[in-house]
């Protein structure tokens, strides 16, 4: 399972889900569904929301069971 810290960072930022939809060009839904990890976003997707947090894409998704810190 794809693991995330989508919120996390978008919070630090202090973005509204809306506000981070509308710069990487999708919905409110689309980044809480990424959020809570029911939607996997492409590579494109992934890399903007890598830039619009200012992370990079491995720092920011990886594979459950990685070892990566869950907070």
């Amino acid at each position: 399972m794809l693991q995330n810290r989508v919120k996390e960072l978008r919070a630090r930022h202090g973005f509204t889900q809306s506000d981070l939809g509308k710069q990487v060009d999708v919905t409110r839904q689309t980044i809480a569904f990424i959020e809570k990890g029911e939607f996997s976003p492409s590579v494109l997707l992934a890399l903007k929301l890598a830039q619009a947090l200012q992370t990079k894409v491995d720092d920011l998704f990886w594979l459950e069971g990685e070892g990566k810190d869950e907070n």
